[in-house]
């Protein structure tokens, strides 16, 4: 059988002042790619509450938060995805799936939400005109703990990342355990030890998987834990 994996979409105004909810295409064909079936988890209009560095409004009912949590439960896995912006619902479902130990990979500003989701916080980085590069660029290199169970999936001491963003991890608090920083010691890897599978990372390999093994083995890694 082939897990379900639930994408959390993204929420956005345009130009025109439209709300539109989406999911990335590098991020479904990912999980198709390595074995997975992705679907769409969508949010209720009262969860789209912009947060404002690690402080956020909860607007959400309880009944609104009912329906997503029906959504998630059909879910064998949840991807966090990265964006410019997060919203309050995103640092709801991170919570949940953290506390029900529901497989969750978090991507980019979905590291930041799963932070948030425990208590933890970001801060900006020093050096933002290093980290807007292009997805598909190599741009800088990460330094992986042997003693984690992300070396295990990456099997690499040092790997070279993708980087566009403009937050990194300040506080990421007891929950999650630090695995991999960069050369200006940012994390770029936290994982939960403790949860079947938990992993969240700064850089984008929905962006790599088809031209880099490591990267595609984080994503292949997500998909069969989300099997079990």
């Amino acid at each position: 059988m082939k897990p379900i994996i639930g994408i959390l979409a993204k929420h956005y105004k345009n130009e025109n002042e439209r709300q539109n909810t989406f999911i990335r295409d590098e991020v479904k064909n990912a999980i198709i790619y390595n074995g997975g079936i992705p679907i769409g988890i969508l949010p209720t209009d009262s969860g789209v509450v912009y947060t404002s560095g690690d402080r956020y409004d909860d607007f959400m009912t309880e009944s609104e938060k009912e329906d997503l949590i029906t959504q998630l439960k059909l879910c064998d896995g949840i991807v966090i995805q990265g964006g410019a912006e997060s919203d309050m619902y995103e640092i709801f479902v991170s919570k949940f799936t953290y506390d029900n130990d529901i497989p969750t990979l978090g991507i980019c500003a979905g590291q930041n939400n799963m932070v948030r989701g425990v208590g933890g916080t970001t801060k900006k980085v020093s050096n933002p005109e290093k980290h807007s590069k292009l997805w598909t660029e190599l741009v800088h290199d990460i330094y992986v703990d042997r003693n984690s169970n992300f070396y295990k999936i990456v099997q690499k001491d040092k790997m070279s990342v993708n980087s566009r963003h403009k937050n990194t991890i300040d506080k990421p608090t007891e929950h999650y355990k630090v695995v991999a920083t960069d050369d200006d010691g940012n994390i770029e890897v936290l994982e939960a030890p403790d949860k079947k599978f938990n992993l969240a990372v700064r850089f984008h390999p929905e962006s790599l998987y088809k031209n880099y093994s490591e990267h595609n083995a984080i994503i292949k890694a997500f998909v069969d834990a989300c099997k079990s």
